[in-house]
């Protein structure tokens, strides 16, 4: 889905204009810098961009260019994907090494990203059993 046309959209025809006015915004300066075009900014419904879903504010604050080609790419450069998803969850207080479980701190980081509780327990749920455990 183009990412521009939704966030265009829900800017100007949605009960949280304000939040997608901004989002347009940080969209519209990741166009600027040169790290896409528009027609490459292809995410989900609500303009997420990329293999995690990336708002486009959190893009322009932890989206990292570490294949160092230039271009933070979150489309294609799977190591931009990770050290970019990986910066963020420290931003948010990921702590390497520790649980993920309800009420610790790197479930807390998991809910800065999705704040559903069903989304960050899928996703606890999913790293125990990619641990074995």
């Amino acid at each position: 889905m183009p990412v521009m046309r939704s966030l265009a959209t829900l800017a100007f025809d949605c009960r949280r204009s304000a939040f997608f006015t901004n989002e347009l915004d940080s969209a519209l300066k990741i166009v600027a810098r040169g790290d896409m075009a528009p027609s490459q900014m292809r995410g989900a419904w609500a303009g997420e961009i990329g293999q995690t879903q990336f708002l486009a504010s959190n893009y322009m604050k932890y989206a990292v260019d570490y294949d160092h080609n230039g271009h933070r790419d979150l489309i294609r450069s799977v190591p931009d994907v990770l050290a970019s998803t990986a910066n963020y969850l420290k931003a948010y207080g990921w702590r390497p090494g520790q649980p993920w479980g309800p009420g610790t701190a790197n479930y807390k980081a998991l809910r800065g990203w999705n704040k559903a509780d069903v989304y960050v327990q899928t996703i606890s749920a999913m790293a125990e059993k990619m641990a074995g455990r």
